[in-house]
């Protein structure tokens, strides 16, 4: 085999500078050119991941649709012995929850509820604000009317909390103040909630005693890294 001979070429100045020049652009076209197939690459993958899992993930929902509603129509019937058995109408009690005889499982139904009023409601809040005024100035008194302003700030949508009015109603009824009650009253008689989407919520109890809700949602479903990470917390 004959030996390799090496050509060495003699280069002006500028010469050598229109080659480095050359190099640097076609280093750079060639660093374009790899960015491109990476982004096209990348593109790909986004396609054929996406693809693969969005029917999946559309029958996991089709699958939860036919559950929750097996499980309202199955307990259909016990909610309506319950309201014979223990003489509750239906309508009045938003959520119902049934624990196992065995005491190691339970299951509750129920629906999620807004707040909110009637314009009436301005005219209970007036009559307690009314009340408020009507007090004394000494330290004991501030201290109640402080209480009572808390109970009456409203949420971020502009409605009182009725958990804050059921209290209301309890420091009327101990002020013995008809002027307070009256308007605790026309509070919670302007009081009309909005129903949204029926929930169930799932538990068991482990064999510690520990009672763990079963995750009926892709957010609140732990995948096994978040499980791992969990741990090592």
């Amino acid at each position: 085999m004959e030996n390799e001979k090496k050509v060495q070429v003699e280069m002006t100045a500028e010469q050598a500078e229109a080659f480095a020049a050359f190099q640097a652009k076609q280093k750079k076209e060639a660093e374009a050119a790899q960015r491109k197939a990476d982004r096209e690459t990348y593109a790909k993958m986004v396609d054929e991941e996406v693809a693969a899992v969005i029917p999946e993930l559309r029958r996991l929902s089709d699958n939860i649709k036919v559950v929750k509603s097996k499980v309202y129509q199955n307990f259909a019937q016990v909610l309506d012995i319950k309201s014979n058995v223990l003489g509750i109408t239906k309508d009045t009690q938003r959520t119902h929850t049934f624990t196992h005889s065995d005491g190691n499982m339970r299951l509750t139904l129920g629906y999620n509820c807004i707040d909110g009023y009637r314009d009436t409601v301005e005219d209970g809040i007036a009559m307690v604000k009314q009340y408020i005024e009507s007090l004394a100035t000494d330290e004991k008194t501030k201290s109640l009317v402080s209480a009572i302003m808390r109970l009456l700030s409203r949420d971020g949508m502009g409605n009182l909390k009725a958990s804050r009015v059921l209290q209301l109603r309890k420091m009327a009824e101990e002020s013995n103040d008809d002027k307070f009650m009256e308007g605790v009253k026309i509070i919670e008689e302007a009081y009309q909630p909005t129903m949204t989407r029926q929930f169930i919520r799932a538990e068991y109890k482990d064999k510690k005693g520990q009672w763990h809700i079963i995750p009926l949602s892709v957010t609140d479903a732990d995948t096994d890294e978040e499980e791992e990470a969990e741990v090592k917390k």
